[in-house]
């Protein structure tokens, strides 16, 4: 059984198994944001991120307006993943900056930033993206990364430094070599990870004990897969990662898993789900939590 701090500073028994249910890519475009009001209001989804450079953030902006209750942190973007709906940084106002490909916009995949990108651009860029979320009314209640570029040795840097100086969790799992593996890292990006997370205990920062998620490319049976995830959590504080949508012409534009997003924001929104979420005793929490007792 995990020995969290924050669990019990947060008034819970270490036997409890606390989730974060977490939607991921708010603000890529107009269906995450109705998923995200939808879903908080049915109270099976607490937390979610936002991707300041996306076309739709200032929708996303103007939603937290409306209700500053709801809890979102920023999304870190260094990626832009799609064919033809793309985003750039903020801070890539000229050319031969190495945060951008061949055409202008942040690189597809992972790799591709990971090699070329320099870390001090991408620092100014991840510093710029959190600022802009809180000018323009974001209460930022946390920090995650877009796709796991961030998790890199070039980058973690960057993104622990943001989480101090604006005092705010970041997403990071505690684990072993398999399971950053598990998660697509190379061995050397493992083995720094190893020894951060019990560096970064040892600090006192806080840390989620496990971290997963529902698969983007099955829309089938998600209540199926649902359950035996959340049946088989252990106790602790788990990171729980959707990517939920409204079915939307856009939306199918920009995406071939927009099924899955669609899925996702249905289970989340089925009352059947959310009486089995009841019946396992699982523990639903937001990030603001976590920040409030973490500043404390």
């Amino acid at each position: 059984m995990p020995n969290n701090p924050i669990i019990q500073k947060l008034g819970y028994s270490e036997s409890d198994r606390l989730v974060i249910t977490h939607a991921d890519d708010i603000g890529m475009c107009q269906a995450s944001i109705q998923a995200y009001e939808d879903l908080f209001a049915f109270g099976t989804l607490k937390s979610g991120a936002v991707m300041v450079p996306c076309p739709w953030f200032p929708a996303a902006a103007a939603m937290q307006k409306r209700n500053p209750v709801y809890d979102l942190g920023v999304h870190l973007v260094l990626t832009s993943e799609w064919d033809f709906y793309r985003w750039r940084p903020l801070t890539a106002t000229i050319t031969g900056s190495s945060l951008v490909d061949s055409e202008g916009f942040f690189p597809h995949s992972d790799p591709e930033v990971q090699e070329r990108a320099d870390p001090d651009e991408a620092w100014a860029e991840l510093l710029a993206q959190v600022q802009r979320a809180l000018e323009f009314g974001i209460d930022v209640t946390h920090i995650d990364t877009h796709m796991g570029a961030i998790a890199h040795p070039k980058f973690i840097p960057a993104y622990i430094q943001l989480a101090t100086q604006f005092q705010v969790p970041a997403l990071i799992p505690k684990g072993d070599v398999k399971m950053y593996r598990s998660f697509g890292m190379d061995e050397e990006t493992a083995q720094f990870l190893v020894m951060l997370t019990a560096s970064l205990e040892d600090q006192g920062i806080v840390l989620v004990d496990f971290a997963t998620g529902l698969p983007l490319d099955a829309p089938e049976r998600q209540f199926e897969v649902a359950r035996k995830i959340f049946a088989e959590l252990k106790p602790g504080l788990t990171h729980f990662i959707l990517h939920p949508s409204t079915d939307t012409p856009e939306l199918r534009a920009i995406t071939p898993d927009w099924e899955s997003r669609v899925a996702n924001y249905n289970l989340f929104k089925s009352d059947a789900f959310k009486k089995f979420l009841e019946e396992q005793d699982i523990k639903l929490i937001g990030y603001r939590q976590i920040r409030d007792a973490m500043r404390q």
